[in-house]
Order: C-alpha cells, then structure tokens, then sequence
C-alpha cells in the first residue's frame, strides 16, 4: 500500500500540471522492487502476509489490483490461486486463517470478495467473477444490505451491519462487470 500511495501521489501531481516528482518517482520505484523482491514466498508459491511468513492474507491480492504487477504476470496469476485455495469459502473470502490471538471466529470478508471478484475479472476468469459476485448478493440479509462478515457454515452474516466497504466492494464490482469502471 506504501507502492499506491506514492504511485498514486505521482499521477495525482501530474494529472494537476504539478511537473514531475523525481524523488517521488525514485520513492515509488524503490517502494516497488523492494516489495517484488521480498514479499514473494517461494514456498508458497505466492505474495504473502508479509516478508518471510507463508501465510496467505487476501490484501496480497493488492499486488496486482493496484497495478504494481501486470494483470497476466505469472506471480499475480499464482497468487491469485494461492488465496482462493487457502481463503475462499463459497460465496466468501477469508482475510487470513491463521489464530491472530483475538477471542472468536471470524467469518470471511465481503470485501476480501470483492477483491477475489477483481482479481478474477483482470485475470480473464470473467464466468468465477460473476459467480462469486452472484454468491455475494445471495449472502445479503432480507433487507438487501450486506454485513461485515458472512459465516459459510452457519449461513448468516457476522459483524458490523449494514457495512459500508461491504456495499463499496460491491458497487465496484458491479461497475466493472458492467465495463464502467
């Protein structure tokens, strides 16, 4: 997310007739071959929670999303594969697995969905985004709204209700099957 910020912070500046930032650009790049280089775990074959650990965290799912690595690099592809093999469940994505020390179980995020439906769709899986983003819209409760969490076993939504990043990740993935965002 460092890599987006300034990433973002260029073409901001550049969009505004700002000029060029050499030493944002020099950030920004930096930034990017120090997290290509050490965030992928070879044993996992993937990008994971962090450098070193084989654990898979679905905001690795960013390295592609946020355009750092091409749709179609075969490390966006694996990683891609990696988190929906260890952190889907159904209709919905794990954000991680492993015991973070917090009392209770955690369902899976909807906006972990959300992402996955991204990913699916850059990575030319268009049939996977639309069925996950057809579970998603299922997993809302009978008001239309969607929860925080969604619990695949018991069937029923955990956590904040209605949520707002929830209904964004939605929103967005609606844009982009329909070819507008």
């Amino acid at each position: 997310m460092c890599w987006l910020t300034v990433d973002r912070a260029v073409q901001l500046v550049r969009q505004h007739g700002q000029g060029e930032r050499p030493e944002w650009l020099e950030l920004r790049d930096q930034i990017g071959a120090n997290v290509l280089e050490h965030g992928w775990h070879e044993e996992a074959g993937a990008y994971t929670v962090a450098y070193g650990y084989p654990e898979m965290d679905a905001s690795s799912l960013w390295i592609g999303l946020s355009g750092l690595l091409a749709d179609d690099d075969p490390r966006f592809l694996a990683t891609v594969l990696a988190i929906e093999a260890e952190l889907r469940s159904g209709p919905i994505v794990y954000r991680y697995k492993w015991d973070d020390g917090l009392p209770g179980v955690e369902g899976g995020f909807h906006v972990c969905s959300a992402w996955m439906i991204e990913a699916y769709l850059r990575t030319g899986r268009r049939a996977d985004a639309e069925e996950l983003f057809d579970q998603m819209l299922d997993c809302a409760g009978p008001t239309g709204l969607l929860p925080e969490q969604y619990d695949p076993q018991a069937e029923r939504g955990l956590g904040n209700h209605p949520q707002a990043y929830s209904h964004l990740g939605l929103i967005r993935c609606a844009l982009l099957l329909d070819g507008g965002a």
